[in-house]
């Protein structure tokens, strides 16, 4: 007998071309029926059931979308539904029925606080029903009816609180997300609201025509109009030459040229703004007085002050009362604010060059780029330098450190050091501890005198930056400021003829040449120096 397994095929068996064999249908275990005539006696009783369905007066369509809304708000987690808020006269829904609707007929948009329902078929069913309500067909209840009876009391809970919400005040709400505003400050009814005061922009002529004066020879043509006009913007003054609404002998210029002595210069209206108000005459008067007493020489063009020590020449961080800041209460025949030329250490008292008008600064800068001035400074050092007369020579930089910036003596060719050159000489000695130097600088860097007598071994005494004697007591009866005096000037005049002005001795250098018996009339050797 041939086994099952080495049995040919059977013709139903075989396996086809390209494809898995044909098996049989075979009878399932307890059914006597095939599966299509199961599966076509199952479709007519579905098509009976859906002929004795009422009808809801929906589409399939309509039907399935709220089937599904219904199935899905049933299957998401607690945590994630928002409860919604129900009137407070019906906090408890019950199954309700609904009637049959006529075809086309549009459910009214739900009110805010009213209960949100599905509808399925011909039921209306309510978030908060009972679950009893479901077992109307006999069956048991599930553990969907179980989590609707949770939901409906935790939606109770919730309908209470935002009912107690409701009763509070309005700027307690908790529901309400208000913009953060700042609060702003109570005004007072009874005081009339004082609207701000905008400064008006005044307006020039219509057009001018001005002629360049011999002090404003050499100016450019931006500072010229800056100097004519205190309120003119530089954006505006930029704005009227690139335009070329500003001619110069009828041609257009740029704001580099410069100017010469009676050319014509037409000049279009002028947007100016309102000049900064000063602070009170009081002030003003007391600025005026104190410059006037520390005048050593002035007339029409040119000032020379004796500059107290401790006061600054500029301002800078943390200064306010300085120098130029105070010249600005002084004003020309012509309206011109004086000007520095020059400039001298905070803690260096002594004589400090001043130009009161535009030619006399040009001609005064001019001078000491040349170093045709002539600058003699005293000073009081610990020790007597040897030789007693002779000439410092040394390259001076800078160098930042964390908390101040100082000159130190640098290699000539090194990056960004400047040659000083300065003589000096002995003129009197205290005891061979002390010397009383006269100095005169031919270069004017930065700390230049200051730098380079430390760097001979014999600093300024009171220096604080520049000090570096370790172990050295200051003799009694001297103060610890900086021994260092402009004494005189000499430049020549922009008009003609020469300045030269005497500084005197301030208080604390006073009082050390009465300690030491210094004799300040005494004949200075510095004047016999060479210039250069």
């Amino acid at each position: 007998m041939t086994s099952r397994r080495n049995r040919p095929p059977s013709k139903q068996h075989r396996r086809p071309e390209g494809g898995r064999p044909h098996k049989p249908s075979r009878p399932l275990k307890g059914r006597s029926e095939p599966r299509d005539v199961r599966t076509e006696e199952r479709g007519r009783q579905d098509d009976r059931k859906l002929s004795d369905r009422k009808p809801s007066g929906r589409t399939f369509s309509e039907r399935s979308e709220a089937t599904f809304r219904e199935r899905k708000f049933s299957d998401r987690k607690f945590s994630e539904r928002r409860p919604e808020r129900r009137p407070a006269d019906d906090r408890s829904s019950e199954y309700q029925s609904s009637e049959r609707k006529p075809s086309g007929h549009k459910r009214p948009a739900r009110k805010y606080g009213e209960e949100k329902s599905f509808e399925h078929g011909s039921e209306r069913l309510s978030r908060g029903r009972k679950p009893d309500d479901r077992k109307s067909d006999g069956r048991k209840p599930t553990d969907r009816d179980r989590k609707s009876t949770d939901r409906q009391r935790t939606e109770r809970k919730f309908t209470d609180r935002k009912q107690m919400a409701d009763r509070r005040p309005e700027h307690r709400k908790p529901f309400e997300r208000r913009s953060p505003e700042r609060r702003q400050p109570e005004r007072n009814i009874d005081q009339p609201e004082i609207a701000a005061e905008t400064p008006a922009v005044q307006l020039s002529a219509a057009v001018q025509t001005v002629e360049v004066t011999p002090d404003e020879n050499g100016m450019r043509v931006d500072r010229f109009l800056e100097a004519r006009f205190a309120g003119l913007s530089f954006s505006h003054i930029q704005r009227i030459i690139r335009k070329g609404q500003l001619r110069v002998d009828g041609k257009r210029v740029e704001p580099k040229d410069r100017l010469e002595a009676g050319q014509s210069v037409r000049i279009p209206p002028l947007r100016l703004d309102p000049e900064k108000p000063r602070p009170e005459g009081g002030k003003d008067e007391e600025t005026r007085q104190f410059l006037k007493s520390i005048t050593l020489f002035e007339d029409d063009d040119v000032m020379v002050l004796n500059k107290p020590a401790g006061l600054a020449v500029q301002g800078g961080s943390g200064t306010t009362r300085h120098i130029d800041g105070m010249l600005g209460v002084i004003r020309t025949k012509d309206g011109q604010r004086p000007r520095l030329v020059h400039r001298l250490d905070k803690d260096t008292a002594g004589c400090l060059l001043i130009a009161k008008s535009r030619f006399a600064a040009a001609a005064l800068a001019k001078t000491f780029r040349s170093r045709s001035a002539r600058k003699i400074y005293w000073a009081l050092v610990p020790g007597v330098p040897k030789p007693k007369q002779g000439r410092i020579s040394t390259y001076l930089a800078k160098e930042e450190r964390e908390d101040d910036s100082v000159m130190r003596v640098a290699q000539h060719g090194e990056e960004g050091a400047s040659h000083a050159i300065t003589y000096y000489a002995v003129v009197e000695t205290a005891a061979a501890r002390l010397a009383w130097l006269s100095l005169k600088p031919v270069t004017g860097r930065t700390h230049q005198l200051r730098v380079q007598l430390a760097h001979i071994g014999h600093p300024i005494v009171g220096d604080p930056k520049y000090f570096n004697i370790e172990n050295w007591e200051l003799p009694g009866g001297i103060q610890n400021r900086l021994h260092l005096l402009a004494r005189r000037i000499a430049v020549p005049h922009p008009r003609g003829g020469v300045i030269d002005a005497t500084a005197p001795l301030p208080p604390h250098m006073q009082q050390t040449w009465n300690l030491l018996g210094l004799d300040a009339s005494r004949y200075d050797p510095i004047e016999d120096a060479p210039e250069g």
